[in-house]
């Protein structure tokens, strides 16, 4: 399927009201396991953080597509931040990693058999370029007296702990996720 097709089926998905409660109840979702679903290790300080805010951006991307997906991931940041602020105020990069984020799952799963080589190839690519090269970018740009090798340093140990686990939870519920069957209209 192409991009502009996977584009448009996903704001399409928009319009019916079941997916619209299924996409609000992934957001919830994933607003709850950003704020009890993780944790921060210790030995690198806040840099490196687990945490099971993502799986729900993938489910969306399966069920949805990339526009779905990208608003629950930068949604699911600005709402968790309002109802659980940080003491360091609001960042608009991470919104913006978390739109990524959806982007990239919704491209990659959406309207597309589930298979363990191309779960790999879009949590690399997710991870890469999001999770590891921009997440530093963002707390090099917050954390003004660290450097940029050492954060890219801990967002590698970060994804080595975590890519296993990750991979396979995406996988196995984005497997899940497809045989979900949305109804398509209300029936009198």
């Amino acid at each position: 399927m192409s991009t502009v097709k996977k584009l448009t089926g996903s704001l399409f998905e928009l319009k019916n009201v079941y997916s619209l409660a299924a996409i609000a109840m992934l957001l919830a979702l994933r607003v709850v396991l950003g704020l009890f679903a993780n944790a921060s290790l210790p030995i690198f300080g806040n840099t490196v953080k687990l945490s099971g805010a993502f799986l729900p951006i993938a489910v969306t991307g399966v069920m949805f597509g990339p526009i779905p997906a990208g608003l629950v991931g930068a949604l699911g940041d600005v709402i968790s931040f309002f109802l659980f602020p940080t003491a360091g105020g609001y960042f608009p990069g991470f919104t913006i990693s978390g739109l990524l984020t959806g982007l990239i799952y919704g491209f990659a799963f959406y309207k597309n058999n589930i298979s363990l080589p191309k779960t790999i190839i879009a949590w690399v690519t997710n991870t890469l370029l999001v999770e590891t090269f921009l997440a530093a970018y963002w707390l090099n740009i917050i954390l003004a007296d660290s450097s940029y090798p050492a954060l890219l340093t801990a967002r590698f140990i970060s994804v080595g702990i975590k890519c296993i686990p990750e991979i396979l939870l995406i996988f196995a519920v984005g497997k899940l996720a497809t045989k979900i069957k949305m109804p398509s209209r209300l029936k009198a």
